[in-house]
């Protein structure tokens, strides 16, 4: 069966390439996504070492000026996907969105240089691609926490990769739908709508696009701009990762400069993680910059951060909490508590598993020596795939598959579990 499962991983691996660049999946999602590409990576190293490096390399080429990486990179005219290049009109040469995703390439460099057969190569590319991912990650503590409290906001909710997360609820009723014309989606034509995020979510989703479309793309306005603020401690804890781990790399590679200024971005931010725990959720919270208040909300954005290297006590809160929510679900790791209003066990970040988040999270607890419990995330991953395929996510009570079927970073995350033995 393992055989058989990692044979079929391959297979959907080698059907998304495009030759330089990966889509998530055929007809839902025609472009390269950003952080898609970056987990992706990890998948094509059991196939071919060199062809991941490009993935990420390709991603990179089309690096803004001011240091932002794109969330999407349309290298193709595709008129199945809204909203298009015409929406956004960023006027690059290749045409890209004008917002960003979570940064997880500074952890996927350094797995992808420390599991190397070819050394040599893996040098040669990896110091290539470490002063651009430190001007990214630069470029989010210099457009994303003007303040210096070192966290960063996002400012869209698809900047998150959790798009319609009820984390994001109470602050999206600030976005107006006012101007926003009539628009045809495309996503509901290859997924179930009950899948998908609402028609009023779309309105507000495009109408922010409208608003930053409208400053030109400048990143000095758009924070300010942005009736959306939010710090979203999941994301921050995929930087403050990536930032460790680009330093590690850094150092081992000989530029102790790039090093020191990426751990010192990280241990920053480590110390203001702590702002956002919650003793009474036993995890962390998203904070709204508009209201200055932590939002109440109990999901997997919270526990996210046991990708980064936090506190021990909280990792292992987080470690129980994990444990408690498998005594509720029967595939961890829902993305909402199943217990709290709004659930939606079917609905993209409203409740459903995603064996990405399972593999960050797992990856940290094995790290911290939580094995019990990043095991049975890892086992719930692959029962998923018996249960429902290498779907987009998951109901985590039924297992019935959600979203895209045939999903790039699924497959690559099952061969990480099986291909690797024990994350970490």
């Amino acid at each position: 069966m393992t055989d058989a499962v990692i044979a079929r991983a391959k297979e959907i691996l080698r059907m998304n390439d495009l030759g330089a660049y990966t889509v998530p999946t055929h007809g839902l999602y025609p472009f390269q996504w950003n952080w898609d590409s970056a987990l992706s990576a990890l998948g094509l190293f059991h196939i071919d070492e060199d062809r991941a490096w490009t993935e990420i390399e390709t991603l990179f080429d089309h690096q803004w000026e001011d240091g932002m990486v794109p969330h999407i990179i349309f290298h193709k005219e595709d008129e199945g996907y809204f909203p298009g290049p015409e929406v956004y009109d960023t006027r690059r040469p290749v045409p890209t969105s004008g917002l960003t995703q979570p940064p997880v390439t500074g952890f996927a460099v350094r797995r992808l240089f420390d599991r190397a057969t070819d050394k040599e190569m893996a040098r040669a590319r990896a110091l290539a691609l470490l002063p651009k991912i430190a001007r990214w990650h630069d470029w989010f503590y210099r457009a994303r926490d003007p303040h210096g409290t070192g966290l960063v906001a996002v400012i869209h909710p698809w900047e998150t990769g959790r798009d319609n997360s009820i984390d994001w609820d109470d602050a999206f009723e600030r976005v107006p739908t006012e101007g926003v014309g009539a628009f045809q989606r495309r996503d509901i034509q290859h997924a179930d709508p009950a899948h998908r995020p609402t028609q009023e979510q779309y309105k507000r989703y495009i109408w922010l696009v409208q608003l930053f479309r409208g400053l030109a793309w400048d990143n000095t306005k758009l924070h300010d701009a942005s009736p959306f603020r939010i710090v979203d401690p999941g994301f921050n804890a995929i930087l403050l990762r990536s930032c460790m781990d680009l330093a590690d790399l850094a150092e081992e590679l000989g530029d102790t400069a790039l090093s020191l200024d990426q751990r010192a971005q990280a241990e920053q931010g480590l110390d203001a993680l702590e702002t956002l725990w919650s003793d009474s959720r036993q995890q962390y919270l998203c904070f709204d910059r508009v209201t200055k208040a932590l939002i109440d909300s109990p999901s997997v954005g919270g526990l996210i951060p046991a990708f980064a290297p936090i506190a021990p006590n909280r990792a292992a809160a987080i470690a129980a909490h994990i444990d408690a929510l498998g005594k509720r679900v029967n595939y961890l790791i829902p993305s909402h508590d199943p217990d709290a209003p709004g659930y939606d066990g079917e609905r993209y970040w409203r409740g459903p598993t995603w064996l990405i988040v399972n593999y960050m999270v797992a990856d940290g607890l094995e790290r911290d020596g939580h094995t019990r419990t990043a095991a049975r995330i890892v086992e719930d991953s692959l029962k998923l795939i018996e249960v429902g395929g290498f779907s987009e996510y998951f109901d985590p009570i039924t297992g019935t598959p959600c979203g895209g079927p045939e999903f790039t970073w699924t497959a690559a995350m099952v061969l990480e579990f099986l291909e690797r033995g024990p994350v970490g």
